[in-house]
This record gives structure tokens, sequence and C-alpha cells, in this order.
């Protein structure tokens, strides 16, 4: 399965969220992270439009996460970044070529289909499991108790 630079961002860019108590400026945001602001950018709107973020404009706008961090999925960032559609589309494959099987013959879903559909929903429901708090603590858990603190600063202007 390969999945969009901008899942990774977002993910990033949600876990440094919730270290913020205002909204955070987008160019802010890329420049935390190294991402170009104009890529970034349609990715935030992305996950605004899946109501994951919220947009303030002004002087003082930026970004903020519409709800706690432990109610945002791994999932629900994938879906608004790369979209719901399955990473496996069968083509009926077994309805081609010199021994087609006639459609009356393919009513269920073939063996590689079903194997395909496991596999997805099986990815999914992983990805569902693991929330945006979960990234968060796992990070600061990975850094010592450091990284956290260090983009709280960073976003307030004082680091």
């Amino acid at each position: 399965m390969k999945l969009s630079n901008g899942v990774e961002w977002a993910l990033h860019c949600c876990v440094s969220l919730t270290q913020s108590q205002a909204p955070v400026p987008a160019g802010r945001i890329a420049k935390l992270h190294g991402i170009p602001p104009a890529y970034l950018a349609k990715h935030l709107q992305s996950l605004s439009q899946s109501g994951i973020l919220r947009s303030t404009p002004g002087p003082t706008g930026g970004y903020v996460l519409t709800r706690s961090p432990d109610r945002i999925t791994v999932l629900d960032v994938v879906l608004a970044i790369d979209g719901p559609e399955p990473a496996f589309r069968c083509t009926e494959i077994r309805r081609q070529g010199p021994l087609a099987l006639e459609p009356e013959k393919c009513r269920t879903p073939c063996a590689v289909s079903r194997a395909m559909a496991a596999a997805d929903s099986a990815w999914r429901a992983a990805l569902e499991g693991v929330t945006i708090a979960d990234l968060a603590r796992d990070i600061e858990a990975d850094s010592s108790g450091a990284a956290m603190g260090s983009v709280r600063q960073w976003l307030a202007g004082t680091g």
C-alpha cells in the first residue's frame, strides 16, 4: 500500500496542533516541519473540509483541531488526505481471456478479491485503532519526554 506524502505531513501537523492553545498559521506549521507551504495548504484544506481542523481567518488566525485528539483517528486523517477508495480494485479478470467465465458464474467475489478486501479491512481497522493522542503520546515517549514541550514552545513563538 502506498500513501501520499500528504498523509505523513497531515499526521505530524495534527500531532503538533495538540500542543497549541491558539490557532497556528499554515506557514508556521509548514516551517516547523520543513514542508513546502503551498503544498501543505492543500492538505490543511482537506483536513478542514473533513472536519478534523478548523481554519480561523485574520491576523491571529490559523488552524486548530476541531475535537479532542483522542477522538481523531489515523484513519480519519488518511481518508481526508487520500480519499476513501480501497487500495485494490477488482477488474473481474476471470471474465477475460480465452478461458473467461460467463457472468452468471461470477456472482460472488473471487479468492483474489476476497483476500484483498480482507487486507483492506484489516488495514483500516488498524488505523482506526490509533488516535492522534496515541501518536502524540508515543512521540513523547520516543523522545524521552522532550518533543511535545519543544513543539508547544515553538508553536507559541517562545522556542
